[in-house]
């Protein structure tokens, strides 16, 4: 009987029981690792963990580890797996990938698709069928994980992950997923409360997560017996006779144990969360053996035909701000409640403030730390009978002090700022999560969100974290103290929201130039600093220029350079700092010409070069890029490149060039000459700030042109997906 090797991931600190669940299961040899836990075992019983863990998130078959120090290793390491052991050629799949400190590979997008290329090239060649892509239910899901230099490959047995029961309506928002709930549940000791018959009551019980999640444990109800989708239904290797054996015996394990459910019952002051709660339980097929009912908090008292047993809730958290007097006097009922109406019962509850939890007055044992989502918090579990009850103490007249210290504090700062701060927070929370999944170290964060603070804020991670913060030049008619004023309480916020130094905070501002000033000196620190991107590393410097030496918008042009650049001929025009070329030749471009009219940017694209250790044939060439096109064009023996970049200003009159340039009259005459130097199969791109561009398509007629501007926006700059336009031109 084949032993597989098997990785059961679950949310931070529950690993504890998962492990449980898993040797129960019958897993052997069962380790506990950050997150997850690894164990043996056979296909039954990877099929009865993905059934009945009410812990985990997804259960992974590994396939293989191998070592990556090139993005060649990610691609031959791939390939050398044999994929019709596991799909069929006109089958679909998709691929889940995260990484972490690779020297080669730093964006996971970029990963999944040099795993994507060497399994339908590994299909097409063997058998001249490509198998599709399909995110949503494909036959086969593969999770790569590449950790420093290590990638291990598995197939996701779970499909989706498993804390989603079936049961939830997806379009309200949970406080609590429902494998927290169930940990909640089975470190309270509701499995044997429920086996002596015991009660299961959630006075503010919500959407009714964890009245569901006791049933399901109580009546012995499978978790995953609504999934109508595993990973494995569509793996070759699927027993399918063995999987209804397991849905059966679930079922029959089900409707032996709903004979016996205990009493569950909700109450909620929210008539939507009654009604959603209600809905959830018929979902499940419960109707009428859980009772949810309308009741304020005050109000909560148990039946007298109601056995004694556990009171569980997930009570507010008091983590916004103002809220925390409101929740204090909350907390503080709550205990007054239970002291008076549930004496002989035991309570659980997860906070996030211990403060929270002495405002009940009823000592607990000692708390358990779970993590909802990012934030921890502590499982309280009471036992309510007087030895437990005391009287907590008021505040204390420093508290007071203090606190009405903080507010006077906090009424002289100017409100604006408040709300500047209260934004990039917001955006914070969402874009840091973002930047992780994709391994993005250099992001827009805020861009002008509320127009009375003006700015563009830029965050660069590299050996510490940097902020470069653009002011957009303020109108004439707004005053200029006013808008000194408001420019003094966004440099103050951001490092307090950041938590970083000051002295890590550059201000810039961007004025309508006049020639070419945004490329002109502005200081002489010669502060230089590396960041990374798709697996290269820049030099950035906050100081000397206007523009930091890496345009952010243009990432994901740039990632998809380096995605096609294999064995291709790359022409980088109006190159700037040379990024564009370095993605190429990291993407193992036969040759570079990175062209630019400056020298202190081309020796900036030298140190780019040296710093990705790039050699071979990658020219760097300081010409007018008008005047060299112009040439170029007329030359029947000019060179032809298979990929080209063309990123010209919007408007230049500088004294290095012979003549004025405005791209929208001249992006004709530009585009046909740069269309000239494409191989047969060659693509150009072209890429524009100018915000009233107007692509003339009909002077371009002979050629083929696309507007991908919407798939090179990313998601730091979706809310301005006007920063640039951008075409693929072909001949």
């Amino acid at each position: 009987m084949t032993l597989y090797q098997l990785f059961a991931t679950t949310p931070k600190a529950m690993e504890g029981l998962l492990a449980s669940e898993i040797e129960a299961l019958g897993g052997q040899q069962v380790q506990q690792k950050m997150a997850g836990v690894a164990f043996q075992g056979t296909l039954e019983t990877a099929y009865r963990a993905c059934l009945w863990s009410r812990t985990a998130n997804r259960i992974l078959l590994l396939l293989t580890r191998f070592e990556v120090n090139s993005q060649q290793d990610l691609y031959d390491g791939i390939s050398a797996i044999n994929w019709f052991q596991h799909l069929q050629p006109d089958d679909s799949f998709a691929v889940s990938f995260s990484c972490k400190n690779n020297p080669a590979i730093n964006h996971s997008h970029f990963g999944a698709l040099k795993v994507k290329d060497a399994i339908v090239d590994q299909m097409r060649t063997k058998f001249n069928k490509r198998p599709n892509i399909d995110t949503d239910q494909p036959n086969l899901r593969i999770n790569v994980y590449l950790h420093n230099t290590t990638a291990q490959v598995s197939l996701d047995l779970s499909g989706e992950s498993l804390h989603k029961r079936g049961y939830r309506d997806i379009s309200i928002a949970a406080p609590i997923k429902e494998n927290l709930a169930a940990a909640i549940l089975l470190r309270s000791g509701w499995p044997k409360i429920a086996a002596a018959g015991g009660s299961l009551l959630d006075p503010m019980c919500g959407s009714g997560t964890l009245l569901l999640e006791g049933a399901m444990i109580a009546a012995d109800y499978a978790p995953g017996l609504l999934h109508d989708y595993f990973g494995f239904i569509g793996w070759k290797k699927h027993d399918p006779q063995l999987w209804q054996q397991l849905l059966a015996e679930a079922e029959q394990r089900r409707d032996t144990g709903l004979s016996r459910l205990p009493t569950l019952i909700g109450f909620d002051q929210d008539r939507r969360n009654v009604a959603t709660a209600i809905q959830h339980v018929e979902n499940l097929g419960l109707q009428g053996k859980i009772h949810i009912e309308k009741r304020e908090i005050g109000d909560a008292i148990a039946a007298e035909s109601w056995p004694k047993g556990l009171i569980i809730c997930n009570p507010p958290y008091g983590e916004r701000l103002g809220d925390e007097a409101e929740t204090a006097e909350l907390y503080r009922r709550f205990g007054e409640v239970l002291k008076s109406r549930f004496t002989g019962w035991q309570a659980a509850m997860i906070i996030s403030n211990p403060e929270l939890g002495f405002r009940l007055g009823i000592r607990s044992q000692k708390p358990i730390t779970f993590f909802n989502g990012p934030l921890e918090c502590k499982l309280l579990r009471l036992n309510l009978n007087p030895d437990s009850f005391f009287e907590p103490k008021p505040r204390s007249q420093q508290e007071r002090i203090e606190q009405i210290s903080r507010r006077s504090q906090a009424e002289t700062v100017d409100t604006g700022a408040e709300m500047f701060a209260n934004r990039l927070r917001k955006n914070l929370k969402k874009l840091a999560k973002w930047a992780k999944q994709n391994t993005i170290s250099c992001y827009r964060l805020y861009d002008a969100d509320l127009p009375e603070y003006a700015v563009a804020v830029d965050i660069y991670q590299g050996e510490q974290t940097w902020v470069n913060v653009q002011e957009y030049e303020s109108p004439k008619t707004i005053d200029p103290h006013k808008a000194n004023q408001r420019l003094a309480g966004i440099m103050a916020e951001i490092p307090r929201v950041l938590g970083i130094p000051s002295q890590q905070v550059f201000l810039k501002i961007r004025r309508k130039q006049r020639n070419s000033d945004q490329y002109e000196k502005q200081g002489d620190s010669r502060n230089f600093h590396i960041v990374s991107e798709g697996g290269c590393q820049f030099w950035v410097n906050f100081e000397d220029y206007l523009d930091t030496g890496l345009f952010l918008d243009h990432r994901p042009i740039r990632l998809r350079i380096q995605q096609q650049a294999r064995d291709k001929r790359f022409l980088n025009l109006f190159a700037y700092t040379g990024s564009a070329s370095v993605h190429a030749a990291a993407g193992g471009a036969r040759s570079t010409l990175t062209i630019d009219m400056s020298n202190t940017y081309l020796d900036w694209a030298k140190r780019n070069f040296d710093l990705n250790g790039i050699h071979g044939d990658h020219k760097l060439l300081r010409a007018d890029c008008l005047q060299w096109l112009a040439e170029q064009a007329e030359n029947p023996k000019s060179p032809q490149f298979d990929l080209i970049f063309l990123d010209p200003p919007t408007f230049s009159n500088s004294k290095k060039m012979e003549d004025a340039f405005d791209i929208q009259t001249a992006h004709i005459q530009l585009l046909k000459q740069a269309s000239q130097l494409l191989a047969a199969e060659g693509v150009l791109y072209f890429s524009t700030n100018f915000r009233r561009f107007k692509m003339d398509y009909e002077a371009l007629a002979d050629l083929t042109i696309e507007d991908i501007s919407a798939a090179t926006i990313d998601e730091d700059f979706a809310r301005n997906p006007k920063i640039h336009y951008c075409w693929s031109i072909r001949r």
